[in-house]
């Protein structure tokens, strides 16, 4: 039997690339055939970094070229994973060697946005992107006490000529937090301009290096430090947090609203539902939807974006954040693969919005109309 590569294309036609609507061939992912006697070669580059996705892809091709040509083929199959990435530009200022930066945020607080942060930070890091985490919580910074290194004090090292802190350094990704500058005892009684003069010390004056995601883990509501962000750096996509029951939806499409306004236009990348059910260790076939059911994945439809996934309200992931040690280290548990799954798909979307939208930019407020004294 005569093998070619149009018989090849063909059943590539009938493979749906990794978190992709298109086949490999619609979404231009294969690379190069090769065809040799009774040998086929096929290079295909996808979008989702993980060593599950390229095992997929790699079963897959093999499985439909000896299922509809020919079982005796000898098929080999190189994949390459790309996440588009565009490098932050900022007009007068910038941070180099940062390509992505991301802002976690609520419109409420209690809704586990810091956690959501912290797993997902760890789950990009096991996936082979440099990490860096910056702490904007200004008034209530965790993140330093989710990683266990509440006692760490950032170092100062000379970066050309100039001196930068470096940030602490925990399971892989990097971290600056107020936390680790103030009193864990004493209350931070900042103004605005005070926090925002904080935060931009900690962005600017930092060594970061090289990173492939700078996660920002906003504090709750839409106020001065939210505004302080969008205005100090072009932040590449949003993730909002909320829980399933009515008040937080309420506030979380606040948020949502907040990062679409026109003079903002940051693109949200997809709404994450955390405590979503609660499962006794017991009887763990049962779901108890304590704060409601499917309300952010009903949110997420009604105003047009993602769903993300969900996060069950579960004590050890409370108790891991309370020791410093985020569940997504673990190998292989429903809790890990949760956030391993939120991950990718944020990722997904993420590649989307970097293909289709230009890069976001710095927001210049010149007018404070729609903003409230009251």
């Amino acid at each position: 039997m005569t093998i070619n590569k149009k018989d090849i294309t063909k059943v590539l036609e009938t493979i749906t690339a990794p978190g992709e609507g298109k086949s490999l061939i619609e979404n231009e992912a294969v690379k190069n055939i090769v065809v040799f006697d009774k040998e086929v070669v096929v290079d295909v580059t996808i979008g989702n970094p993980t060593l599950q996705a390229k095992k997929k892809v790699e079963v897959e091709i093999m499985k439909a070229i000896h299922d509809q040509i020919d079982p005796k083929i000898d098929v080999k199959v190189n994949v390459t994973a790309v996440v588009p990435t565009k490098e932050v530009t900022l007009n007068e200022k910038s941070i180099p060697g940062i390509k992505n930066i991301i802002a976690i945020a609520s419109g409420k607080g209690g809704v586990g946005k810091s956690t959501i942060t912290a797993n997902m930070a760890v789950s990009l890091q096991k996936m082979g992107f440099k990490v860096g985490i910056l702490d904007a919580d200004v008034y209530g910074p965790s993140i330093h006490l989710m990683f266990d290194v509440a006692n760490a004090k950032p170092l100062s090292v000379e970066i050309d000529g100039r001196s930068k802190m470096q940030p602490i350094e925990s399971y892989g990704v990097k971290i600056l937090s107020l936390g680790f500058f103030t009193d864990a005892n004493q209350a931070v009684i900042w103004r605005g301009a005070m926090a925002s003069k904080a935060l931009n010390q900690m962005i600017f004056d930092s060594h970061w290096g090289e990173l492939d995601f700078l996660l920002i883990d906003l504090p709750p509501g839409t106020g001065d430090i939210h505004l302080s962000i969008v205005q100090a750096v072009a932040v590449t996509g949003a993730v909002i947090v909320s829980t399933p029951q009515n008040i937080a939806l309420a506030d979380a499409k606040k948020g949502v609203a907040m990062f679409k306004q026109e003079n903002i236009n940051v693109p949200v990348l997809g709404i994450v539902e955390n405590m979503s059910y609660f499962t006794p260790a017991e009887l763990p076939d049962n779901k108890y939807y304590i704060f409601g059911k499917d309300g952010a994945r009903n949110l997420a439809k009604d105003i047009n974006t993602a769903f993300l996934g969900e996060v069950p309200l579960v004590q050890s992931i409370r108790e891991a954040g309370d020791v410093g040690h985020p569940v997504a280290l673990q190998d292989n548990t429903p809790l890990e693969n949760a956030f391993s799954e939120i991950t990718k798909n944020a990722l997904t979307q993420l590649v989307k919005r970097n293909e289709d939208l230009p890069p976001t930019e710095i927001v210049r407020i010149t007018t404070m109309s729609g903003c409230s004294t009251n």
